[in-house]
Protein backbone atom coordinates (compact mmCIF):
# COMPACT_ATOMS: atom_id res chain seq x y z
CA UNK A 1 0.00 0.00 0.00
CA UNK A 2 1.35 3.46 -0.46
CA UNK A 3 2.64 5.60 2.52
CA UNK A 4 1.50 8.49 0.89
CA UNK A 5 -2.06 9.04 -0.92
CA UNK A 6 -2.89 12.51 -1.85
CA UNK A 7 -1.19 14.18 -4.58
CA UNK A 8 -1.75 16.93 -6.76
CA UNK A 9 0.48 18.97 -8.87
CA UNK A 10 -0.02 22.24 -10.66
CA UNK A 11 1.78 25.28 -12.56
CA UNK A 12 1.58 27.57 -9.81
CA UNK A 13 1.77 26.65 -6.43
CA UNK A 14 -1.17 28.49 -5.12
CA UNK A 15 -3.69 26.11 -6.99
CA UNK A 16 -1.74 22.95 -5.40
CA UNK A 17 -2.11 24.60 -1.95
CA UNK A 18 -5.68 24.69 -2.56
CA UNK A 19 -6.05 21.56 -3.97
CA UNK A 20 -3.94 19.72 -0.98
CA UNK A 21 -5.99 21.28 1.19
CA UNK A 22 -9.24 19.69 -0.02
CA UNK A 23 -7.75 16.55 -0.36
CA UNK A 24 -6.32 16.50 3.45
CA UNK A 25 -10.16 17.89 4.29
CA UNK A 26 -11.07 14.25 3.10
CA UNK A 27 -12.36 15.64 -0.18
CA UNK A 28 -12.02 13.87 -3.74
CA UNK A 29 -9.47 14.45 -6.54
CA UNK A 30 -12.67 16.17 -8.55
CA UNK A 31 -13.86 18.32 -5.21
CA UNK A 32 -9.94 19.29 -5.37
CA UNK A 33 -9.47 20.00 -8.74
CA UNK A 34 -12.75 22.47 -8.96
CA UNK A 35 -10.95 24.13 -5.97
CA UNK A 36 -7.49 24.55 -8.03
CA UNK A 37 -9.19 25.44 -10.92
CA UNK A 38 -11.04 28.32 -9.26
CA UNK A 39 -7.49 29.32 -7.42
CA UNK A 40 -5.42 29.79 -10.33
CA UNK A 41 -8.17 31.97 -12.45
CA UNK A 42 -6.87 34.20 -9.64
CA UNK A 43 -3.36 33.88 -9.32
CA UNK A 44 -2.57 32.56 -13.23
CA UNK A 45 -5.51 35.31 -14.98
CA UNK A 46 -3.24 35.42 -18.09
CA UNK A 47 -3.57 31.64 -18.38
CA UNK A 48 -7.32 31.04 -17.72
CA UNK A 49 -9.78 32.48 -16.13
CA UNK A 50 -13.87 31.01 -15.20
CA UNK A 51 -14.40 32.75 -18.49
CA UNK A 52 -13.26 30.27 -20.68
CA UNK A 53 -13.24 26.15 -21.44
CA UNK A 54 -12.10 22.92 -19.56
CA UNK A 55 -11.49 19.00 -20.51
CA UNK A 56 -11.51 16.13 -17.65
CA UNK A 57 -10.28 12.71 -17.43
CA UNK A 58 -11.21 11.25 -14.15
CA UNK A 59 -10.05 7.81 -13.58
CA UNK A 60 -11.62 5.62 -10.55
CA UNK A 61 -10.32 2.33 -8.84
CA UNK A 62 -11.96 -0.85 -10.45
CA UNK A 63 -12.98 1.35 -13.35
CA UNK A 64 -11.87 0.36 -16.91
CA UNK A 65 -11.68 3.37 -18.66
CA UNK A 66 -11.70 6.69 -17.30
CA UNK A 67 -14.74 9.41 -17.91
CA UNK A 68 -14.26 12.07 -20.38
CA UNK A 69 -15.88 15.24 -19.74
CA UNK A 70 -16.24 18.15 -22.90
CA UNK A 71 -16.91 22.12 -21.23
CA UNK A 72 -15.96 23.69 -24.53
CA UNK A 73 -17.95 26.32 -25.64
CA UNK A 74 -20.16 26.65 -29.20
CA UNK A 75 -20.38 29.87 -31.41
CA UNK A 76 -23.80 31.18 -30.53
CA UNK A 77 -26.96 30.82 -32.48
CA UNK A 78 -26.89 33.75 -34.43
CA UNK A 79 -23.24 34.85 -36.42
CA UNK A 80 -24.33 36.83 -39.33
CA UNK A 81 -22.04 39.32 -37.53
CA UNK A 82 -19.00 37.90 -39.17
CA UNK A 83 -20.52 37.69 -42.73
CA UNK A 84 -18.31 40.86 -43.27
CA UNK A 85 -15.32 40.02 -41.79
CA UNK A 86 -12.76 39.03 -43.62
CA UNK A 87 -11.07 37.16 -40.45
CA UNK A 88 -12.16 37.23 -36.90
CA UNK A 89 -10.51 39.93 -34.83
CA UNK A 90 -7.68 38.36 -32.34
CA UNK A 91 -8.98 41.13 -29.36
CA UNK A 92 -11.61 42.89 -28.26
CA UNK A 93 -15.64 41.62 -28.51
CA UNK A 94 -15.68 40.38 -31.55
CA UNK A 95 -12.74 37.93 -30.72
CA UNK A 96 -14.98 36.86 -27.49
CA UNK A 97 -17.13 34.52 -29.80
CA UNK A 98 -18.18 30.97 -28.07
CA UNK A 99 -19.60 30.02 -24.37
CA UNK A 100 -17.51 30.59 -21.19
CA UNK A 101 -18.16 26.09 -20.44
CA UNK A 102 -15.86 25.51 -17.82
CA UNK A 103 -17.38 25.86 -14.84
CA UNK A 104 -20.36 23.71 -16.94
CA UNK A 105 -17.62 20.90 -16.41
CA UNK A 106 -16.97 21.81 -12.47
CA UNK A 107 -20.31 21.15 -12.34
CA UNK A 108 -20.90 17.86 -14.22
CA UNK A 109 -17.84 16.34 -12.59
CA UNK A 110 -19.21 17.03 -9.04
CA UNK A 111 -22.65 15.70 -10.25
CA UNK A 112 -20.75 11.93 -10.88
CA UNK A 113 -18.81 12.18 -8.19
CA UNK A 114 -20.77 10.20 -5.77
CA UNK A 115 -17.82 10.05 -3.24
CA UNK A 116 -18.04 14.37 -3.59
CA UNK A 117 -19.47 15.79 -0.32
CA UNK A 118 -18.23 19.36 0.45
CA UNK A 119 -20.16 22.51 0.27
CA UNK A 120 -19.05 24.68 -2.54
CA UNK A 121 -17.95 27.48 -0.09
CA UNK A 122 -15.63 24.97 1.21
CA UNK A 123 -14.18 24.40 -2.20
CA UNK A 124 -14.07 28.03 -3.44
CA UNK A 125 -12.43 28.96 -0.05
CA UNK A 126 -9.23 29.06 -0.85
CA UNK A 127 -9.89 31.16 -4.19
CA UNK A 128 -12.04 33.61 -2.44
CA UNK A 129 -8.94 34.11 -0.11
CA UNK A 130 -7.10 34.48 -3.01
CA UNK A 131 -8.94 37.47 -4.79
CA UNK A 132 -10.17 38.83 -1.66
CA UNK A 133 -6.59 39.43 0.29
CA UNK A 134 -4.32 39.37 -2.50
CA UNK A 135 -1.03 37.46 -4.06
CA UNK A 136 2.24 38.14 -5.24
CA UNK A 137 2.00 38.84 -8.99
CA UNK A 138 4.75 36.55 -11.03
CA UNK A 139 6.90 37.16 -13.41
CA UNK A 140 4.29 35.00 -16.24
CA UNK A 141 1.81 37.50 -15.33
CA UNK A 142 3.83 40.87 -15.54
CA UNK A 143 4.78 39.31 -19.18
CA UNK A 144 0.96 38.53 -19.57
CA UNK A 145 0.16 42.03 -18.73
CA UNK A 146 3.21 43.58 -20.95
CA UNK A 147 2.19 41.89 -23.97
CA UNK A 148 -1.71 43.24 -23.48
CA UNK A 149 -0.51 46.58 -22.70
CA UNK A 150 0.43 47.00 -26.50
CA UNK A 151 -3.40 45.62 -27.85
CA UNK A 152 -5.61 48.62 -27.66
CA UNK A 153 -8.96 47.13 -28.06
CA UNK A 154 -9.31 45.66 -24.44
CA UNK A 155 -11.90 47.16 -22.28
CA UNK A 156 -11.45 50.12 -19.86
CA UNK A 157 -12.31 47.54 -16.79
CA UNK A 158 -9.13 45.51 -18.05
CA UNK A 159 -7.17 48.17 -18.67
CA UNK A 160 -7.95 49.58 -15.11
CA UNK A 161 -7.36 46.10 -13.53
CA UNK A 162 -4.07 44.79 -15.44
CA UNK A 163 -2.92 47.89 -16.35
CA UNK A 164 -3.37 50.51 -13.88
CA UNK A 165 -2.77 54.14 -14.77
CA UNK A 166 -0.90 52.71 -17.96
CA UNK A 167 1.22 50.39 -15.91
CA UNK A 168 1.56 46.49 -16.63
CA UNK A 169 1.21 44.83 -13.00
CA UNK A 170 4.88 44.06 -11.99
CA UNK A 171 6.68 40.77 -10.80
CA UNK A 172 6.58 40.86 -6.86
CA UNK A 173 3.53 43.40 -6.42
CA UNK A 174 0.71 42.50 -4.32
CA UNK A 175 -2.75 42.63 -6.19
CA UNK A 176 -6.35 41.60 -5.29
CA UNK A 177 -9.38 41.17 -7.21
CA UNK A 178 -12.36 41.70 -5.28
CA UNK A 179 -14.33 41.52 -7.52
CA UNK A 180 -13.68 37.75 -8.31
CA UNK A 181 -13.76 37.03 -5.21
CA UNK A 182 -17.05 38.65 -5.12
CA UNK A 183 -18.27 36.55 -7.71
CA UNK A 184 -17.07 33.28 -6.19
CA UNK A 185 -18.82 34.03 -2.92
CA UNK A 186 -22.12 34.56 -5.32
CA UNK A 187 -21.38 31.10 -6.44
CA UNK A 188 -20.94 29.33 -3.44
CA UNK A 189 -23.90 30.66 -2.25
CA UNK A 190 -26.18 30.08 -5.21
CA UNK A 191 -24.81 27.66 -6.74
CA UNK A 192 -22.34 26.83 -9.96
CA UNK A 193 -25.48 27.45 -12.14
CA UNK A 194 -25.66 31.20 -11.52
CA UNK A 195 -22.95 32.10 -13.46
CA UNK A 196 -25.42 31.05 -16.21
CA UNK A 197 -28.37 32.59 -14.50
CA UNK A 198 -29.82 35.41 -13.12
CA UNK A 199 -27.91 38.97 -12.17
CA UNK A 200 -24.58 37.96 -12.94
CA UNK A 201 -25.19 36.29 -16.25
CA UNK A 202 -26.93 39.05 -17.16
CA UNK A 203 -24.01 41.42 -16.06
CA UNK A 204 -21.78 39.42 -18.47
CA UNK A 205 -23.82 39.99 -21.24
CA UNK A 206 -24.31 43.32 -21.37
CA UNK A 207 -20.52 43.70 -20.95
CA UNK A 208 -19.79 41.32 -23.59
CA UNK A 209 -22.97 43.14 -25.66
CA UNK A 210 -21.12 46.66 -24.77
CA UNK A 211 -17.63 45.19 -26.32
CA UNK A 212 -19.24 44.14 -29.22
CA UNK A 213 -19.90 40.67 -29.20
CA UNK A 214 -22.62 38.64 -30.20
CA UNK A 215 -22.81 36.39 -27.33
CA UNK A 216 -26.68 36.83 -26.17
CA UNK A 217 -28.28 35.81 -22.23
CA UNK A 218 -29.84 32.93 -23.76
CA UNK A 219 -26.08 31.76 -25.39
CA UNK A 220 -24.54 32.02 -22.13
CA UNK A 221 -27.95 30.13 -20.44
CA UNK A 222 -27.20 27.16 -22.80
CA UNK A 223 -23.77 26.42 -22.19
CA UNK A 224 -23.37 22.49 -21.82
CA UNK A 225 -20.44 20.44 -20.74
CA UNK A 226 -20.61 16.76 -21.88
CA UNK A 227 -19.64 13.22 -21.01
CA UNK A 228 -18.36 11.64 -23.79
CA UNK A 229 -16.17 8.72 -24.81
CA UNK A 230 -12.64 9.05 -24.39
CA UNK A 231 -10.31 8.21 -27.22
CA UNK A 232 -7.85 5.06 -26.27
CA UNK A 233 -4.61 4.09 -28.46
CA UNK A 234 -3.13 0.49 -27.16
CA UNK A 235 0.43 1.00 -27.22
CA UNK A 236 2.24 -2.33 -26.38
CA UNK A 237 0.38 -3.36 -22.85
CA UNK A 238 -0.29 0.36 -22.06
CA UNK A 239 -3.65 2.10 -22.67
CA UNK A 240 -2.99 5.73 -23.22
CA UNK A 241 -6.21 7.53 -23.01
CA UNK A 242 -6.90 11.43 -24.26
CA UNK A 243 -10.15 13.89 -25.03
CA UNK A 244 -11.50 12.93 -28.90
CA UNK A 245 -12.94 15.58 -31.03
CA UNK A 246 -12.84 19.12 -30.77
CA UNK A 247 -9.30 18.81 -28.98
CA UNK A 248 -6.27 17.77 -30.31
CA UNK A 249 -6.49 14.53 -28.11
CA UNK A 250 -6.45 12.41 -31.39
CA UNK A 251 -3.20 14.54 -32.39
CA UNK A 252 -1.15 13.90 -28.92
CA UNK A 253 -2.57 9.92 -29.05
CA UNK A 254 -1.45 9.56 -32.68
CA UNK A 255 2.23 10.85 -32.15
CA UNK A 256 2.66 8.56 -29.58
CA UNK A 257 1.09 5.75 -31.44
CA UNK A 258 3.81 6.28 -34.32
CA UNK A 259 6.45 6.94 -32.13
CA UNK A 260 5.47 3.63 -30.63
CA UNK A 261 5.92 2.14 -33.88
CA UNK A 262 9.72 3.46 -34.33
CA UNK A 263 11.58 3.07 -30.77
CA UNK A 264 12.84 0.86 -31.24
CA UNK A 265 15.07 2.23 -33.67
CA UNK A 266 15.76 5.05 -31.50
CA UNK A 267 19.13 5.00 -29.60
CA UNK A 268 20.30 8.31 -28.89
CA UNK A 269 18.67 11.38 -27.33
CA UNK A 270 18.71 12.79 -31.13
CA UNK A 271 17.08 10.22 -32.12
CA UNK A 272 14.29 10.28 -30.03
CA UNK A 273 14.22 14.04 -30.66
CA UNK A 274 14.17 13.36 -34.25
CA UNK A 275 11.33 10.83 -34.12
CA UNK A 276 9.17 12.72 -31.88
CA UNK A 277 9.56 15.88 -34.18
CA UNK A 278 8.91 14.05 -37.36
CA UNK A 279 5.89 11.97 -35.29
CA UNK A 280 4.54 15.50 -35.31
CA UNK A 281 4.68 16.96 -38.72
CA UNK A 282 3.66 13.20 -39.72
CA UNK A 283 -0.20 13.81 -37.17
CA UNK A 284 -0.25 18.01 -37.87
CA UNK A 285 -0.22 17.31 -41.69
CA UNK A 286 -3.27 15.61 -41.42
CA UNK A 287 -5.15 18.81 -39.01
CA UNK A 288 -7.54 19.99 -41.24
CA UNK A 289 -9.21 16.17 -41.26
CA UNK A 290 -8.81 15.12 -37.87
CA UNK A 291 -9.49 18.85 -35.74
CA UNK A 292 -12.68 20.56 -35.75
CA UNK A 293 -16.25 19.25 -34.13
CA UNK A 294 -16.88 16.08 -34.55
CA UNK A 295 -20.16 16.45 -35.97
CA UNK A 296 -17.81 18.26 -39.08
CA UNK A 297 -15.36 15.31 -39.67
CA UNK A 298 -15.50 11.62 -41.10
CA UNK A 299 -13.32 8.26 -41.90
CA UNK A 300 -9.97 10.05 -41.50
CA UNK A 301 -10.82 11.20 -38.00
CA UNK A 302 -12.36 7.65 -37.35
CA UNK A 303 -9.25 5.90 -39.04
CA UNK A 304 -6.64 7.77 -37.19
CA UNK A 305 -5.76 5.79 -34.23
CA UNK A 306 -5.80 2.46 -36.24
CA UNK A 307 -2.75 -0.03 -36.23
CA UNK A 308 -2.71 0.51 -39.69
CA UNK A 309 -2.81 3.89 -40.32
CA UNK A 310 -0.13 4.61 -37.02
CA UNK A 311 2.06 1.94 -39.43
CA UNK A 312 1.45 4.07 -42.37
CA UNK A 313 2.43 7.46 -40.64
CA UNK A 314 5.74 5.24 -39.18
CA UNK A 315 6.40 4.54 -42.59
CA UNK A 316 6.53 8.02 -43.77
CA UNK A 317 9.38 8.52 -41.25
CA UNK A 318 13.12 8.52 -42.27
CA UNK A 319 15.14 8.65 -39.15
CA UNK A 320 18.02 10.20 -40.92
CA UNK A 321 16.18 12.76 -42.66
CA UNK A 322 13.86 15.99 -41.41
CA UNK A 323 11.18 16.62 -43.60
CA UNK A 324 10.32 20.25 -44.70
CA UNK A 325 8.20 21.85 -42.40
CA UNK A 326 5.89 25.31 -43.80
CA UNK A 327 3.42 24.40 -40.57
CA UNK A 328 2.11 27.88 -38.76
CA UNK A 329 1.13 26.63 -35.53
CA UNK A 330 -1.29 27.90 -33.03
CA UNK A 331 -0.57 29.54 -29.73
CA UNK A 332 -2.67 29.11 -26.56
CA UNK A 333 -2.10 29.78 -23.24
CA UNK A 334 -3.55 27.36 -20.96
CA UNK A 335 -3.30 25.08 -17.61
CA UNK A 336 -3.24 21.66 -16.37
CA UNK A 337 -3.39 20.11 -13.49
CA UNK A 338 -3.89 16.58 -11.85
CA UNK A 339 -4.99 15.08 -8.36
CA UNK A 340 -5.30 12.05 -6.64
CA UNK A 341 -7.30 11.68 -3.65
CA UNK A 342 -7.18 9.06 -0.57
CA UNK A 343 -9.39 6.35 -2.31
CA UNK A 344 -7.05 6.52 -5.69
CA UNK A 345 -9.81 8.37 -7.74
CA UNK A 346 -6.89 10.48 -10.52
CA UNK A 347 -7.72 13.56 -12.16
CA UNK A 348 -6.09 14.51 -15.42
CA UNK A 349 -7.83 18.41 -15.87
CA UNK A 350 -6.87 21.45 -18.51
CA UNK A 351 -8.58 24.80 -18.53
CA UNK A 352 -7.62 27.70 -20.99
CA UNK A 353 -9.01 31.32 -22.67
CA UNK A 354 -6.32 30.53 -25.41
CA UNK A 355 -4.23 33.43 -26.11
CA UNK A 356 -2.93 35.44 -23.16
CA UNK A 357 -6.07 37.20 -21.17
CA UNK A 358 -8.40 35.45 -23.80
CA UNK A 359 -10.46 38.49 -25.56
CA UNK A 360 -9.18 40.99 -23.09
CA UNK A 361 -12.73 41.83 -22.65
CA UNK A 362 -12.80 41.98 -18.89
CA UNK A 363 -16.18 41.55 -16.56
CA UNK A 364 -16.94 44.74 -14.69
CA UNK A 365 -18.88 42.77 -12.05
CA UNK A 366 -17.08 39.45 -12.58
CA UNK A 367 -13.43 40.30 -12.36
CA UNK A 368 -12.79 37.66 -15.08
CA UNK A 369 -11.70 38.18 -18.84
CA UNK A 370 -13.42 35.81 -21.35
CA UNK A 371 -12.38 33.82 -23.95
CA UNK A 372 -11.02 34.14 -27.70
CA UNK A 373 -11.58 30.59 -28.94
CA UNK A 374 -13.77 31.52 -31.49
CA UNK A 375 -10.21 32.52 -32.74
CA UNK A 376 -9.64 28.56 -33.99
CA UNK A 377 -12.66 29.27 -36.39
CA UNK A 378 -12.14 30.15 -40.26
CA UNK A 379 -14.55 32.29 -41.75
CA UNK A 380 -14.14 30.06 -45.29
CA UNK A 381 -17.19 27.95 -45.22
CA UNK A 382 -15.51 25.45 -47.25
CA UNK A 383 -13.35 24.47 -44.25
CA UNK A 384 -13.99 21.40 -41.88
CA UNK A 385 -13.40 24.08 -39.37
CA UNK A 386 -15.84 26.86 -40.52
CA UNK A 387 -17.49 29.11 -38.13
CA UNK A 388 -21.34 27.62 -38.09
CA UNK A 389 -24.24 27.84 -35.45
CA UNK A 390 -23.97 26.31 -32.30
CA UNK A 391 -20.48 24.82 -33.27
CA UNK A 392 -17.55 23.78 -31.31
CA UNK A 393 -14.07 25.77 -32.50
CA UNK A 394 -11.08 22.91 -32.66
CA UNK A 395 -9.47 23.24 -29.65
CA UNK A 396 -6.14 22.48 -28.20
CA UNK A 397 -7.12 21.74 -24.73
CA UNK A 398 -6.05 17.82 -24.04
CA UNK A 399 -5.50 16.27 -20.88
CA UNK A 400 -3.61 12.96 -20.78
CA UNK A 401 -3.94 9.59 -18.98
CA UNK A 402 -2.16 6.46 -19.28
CA UNK A 403 -3.19 2.79 -17.70
CA UNK A 404 -0.32 0.49 -17.55
CA UNK A 405 -1.33 -3.32 -17.58
CA UNK A 406 0.81 -3.89 -14.84
CA UNK A 407 -1.55 -1.81 -12.27
CA UNK A 408 0.39 1.62 -12.54
CA UNK A 409 -1.54 4.80 -13.83
CA UNK A 410 0.13 8.52 -15.31
CA UNK A 411 -2.12 11.00 -15.03
CA UNK A 412 0.08 14.17 -17.69
CA UNK A 413 -0.41 17.11 -19.43
CA UNK A 414 1.04 20.81 -20.53
CA UNK A 415 -0.26 23.92 -21.59
CA UNK A 416 0.90 25.26 -24.68
CA UNK A 417 -1.45 25.49 -27.50
CA UNK A 418 -0.16 23.17 -30.29
CA UNK A 419 2.69 22.69 -28.30
CA UNK A 420 1.23 20.61 -25.71
CA UNK A 421 0.82 17.13 -28.23
CA UNK A 422 5.11 17.49 -28.86
CA UNK A 423 5.28 18.10 -24.61
CA UNK A 424 2.96 15.07 -23.96
CA UNK A 425 4.76 12.74 -26.48
CA UNK A 426 8.35 13.86 -24.91
CA UNK A 427 7.15 13.45 -21.16
CA UNK A 428 5.31 10.21 -22.01
CA UNK A 429 8.14 8.72 -24.15
CA UNK A 430 10.48 9.89 -21.37
CA UNK A 431 8.66 7.60 -18.83
CA UNK A 432 7.19 5.30 -20.39
CA UNK A 433 10.16 3.92 -23.00
CA UNK A 434 13.40 5.83 -21.90
CA UNK A 435 13.24 4.99 -18.30
CA UNK A 436 13.39 8.25 -16.80
CA UNK A 437 11.59 9.49 -13.50
CA UNK A 438 8.59 11.67 -14.14
CA UNK A 439 10.77 14.43 -12.48
CA UNK A 440 13.32 14.15 -15.50
CA UNK A 441 10.50 13.50 -17.69
CA UNK A 442 8.78 16.79 -17.09
CA UNK A 443 12.03 18.27 -16.09
CA UNK A 444 14.08 17.82 -19.11
CA UNK A 445 14.84 19.90 -21.92
CA UNK A 446 12.67 19.83 -24.77
CA UNK A 447 11.76 21.08 -27.76
CA UNK A 448 8.66 23.40 -29.87
CA UNK A 449 8.01 23.09 -33.60
CA UNK A 450 6.17 25.45 -34.91
CA UNK A 451 5.65 29.06 -34.07
CA UNK A 452 4.49 30.73 -30.81
CA UNK A 453 2.77 34.15 -29.64
CA UNK A 454 4.06 37.15 -31.24
CA UNK A 455 6.42 34.90 -33.69
CA UNK A 456 6.05 34.51 -36.98
CA UNK A 457 8.87 31.64 -37.71
CA UNK A 458 7.66 28.09 -38.09
CA UNK A 459 11.17 26.27 -37.25
CA UNK A 460 12.12 23.99 -34.44
CA UNK A 461 13.26 25.91 -31.13
CA UNK A 462 15.11 23.56 -29.02
CA UNK A 463 16.24 24.15 -25.59
CA UNK A 464 20.16 25.54 -25.20
CA UNK A 465 21.47 22.47 -22.92
CA UNK A 466 19.50 19.55 -25.57
CA UNK A 467 20.73 21.66 -28.60
CA UNK A 468 24.27 21.90 -27.59
CA UNK A 469 24.59 17.87 -27.34
CA UNK A 470 22.61 17.29 -30.64
CA UNK A 471 23.11 20.05 -32.59
CA UNK A 472 25.45 18.15 -35.20
CA UNK A 473 22.87 15.74 -35.88
CA UNK A 474 19.92 18.06 -36.15
CA UNK A 475 21.97 19.50 -39.07
CA UNK A 476 23.10 16.20 -40.62
CA UNK A 477 18.76 15.31 -40.45
CA UNK A 478 18.63 18.43 -42.13
CA UNK A 479 16.29 20.16 -39.36
CA UNK A 480 15.78 23.65 -39.64
CA UNK A 481 16.05 24.66 -35.69
CA UNK A 482 17.08 27.32 -33.44
CA UNK A 483 18.61 27.36 -30.26
CA UNK A 484 16.69 29.20 -27.21
CA UNK A 485 17.14 29.78 -23.40
CA UNK A 486 16.45 26.84 -21.02
CA UNK A 487 13.75 26.49 -19.40
CA UNK A 488 11.62 28.57 -21.52
CA UNK A 489 7.85 29.00 -21.08
CA UNK A 490 7.32 28.85 -24.78
CA UNK A 491 7.85 25.04 -24.04
CA UNK A 492 4.52 24.49 -21.46
CA UNK A 493 4.18 24.37 -18.00
CA UNK A 494 3.94 20.03 -17.95
CA UNK A 495 3.21 18.10 -15.18
CA UNK A 496 2.85 14.44 -13.92
CA UNK A 497 1.25 12.18 -11.34
CA UNK A 498 2.46 8.73 -10.86
CA UNK A 499 0.15 6.47 -8.83
CA UNK A 500 1.93 2.69 -9.14
CA UNK A 501 0.36 -0.17 -6.62
CA UNK A 502 3.39 0.65 -4.24
CA UNK A 503 4.22 4.29 -4.39
CA UNK A 504 2.84 7.53 -5.78
CA UNK A 505 5.16 10.36 -6.93
CA UNK A 506 3.96 14.12 -8.61
CA UNK A 507 6.25 16.30 -10.69
CA UNK A 508 6.02 19.94 -11.94
CA UNK A 509 7.69 21.77 -14.22
CA UNK A 510 10.31 24.49 -13.40
CA UNK A 511 9.38 26.42 -16.13
CA UNK A 512 6.36 27.61 -14.39
CA UNK A 513 5.72 28.98 -10.56
CA UNK A 514 4.36 25.20 -9.70
CA UNK A 515 4.32 22.53 -7.02
CA UNK A 516 3.66 19.20 -7.11
CA UNK A 517 2.89 17.57 -3.62
CA UNK A 518 2.53 13.76 -2.25
CA UNK A 519 1.59 13.57 1.30
CA UNK A 520 -1.12 11.32 3.54
CA UNK A 521 -4.45 12.35 4.69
Amino acid sequence: MNAHNIAFTAPHFSATEAGTSILKQGGTATEAMVAAAAAISVVYPHMNSIGGDSFWLIDNPNQSTPTAIDACGRAPNDISAYSNEQQIPERGGLSALTQAATLRGWQKALELDEHAALSLSTILAPAIKLAREGFTVTKSLQAGCEKLATVTNTNDAFKALYIPNGKPLQAGQHFKNPKLADTFEHLAKHGLNAFYEGELADSFAADLAKAGSIITPNDIANTQADVVSPLNANLSGINCYNLPAPTQGVHSLQIIGTVNKLKHTAKTEADWTHLIVEATKQSFTHRPTLWADPKALGDDYKNALTDERLTELANNIDMNTAKKWPFDAQPGDTVWMAARDKNGQLVSFIQSIYWEFGSGILMCEGGFVWNNRGLSFSLNTKDTNALAPNKRPAHTLNPAMAKFDDGRRLAYGTMGGEGQPQTQAAVFAGYAWRNKSINQAVSDPRWLLGRTWGDTSTNLKIEHSLAAQIDNELNKRGHDWVSVEDNNEMMGHAGAILDTPTTLEAATDPRSDGRATVSST
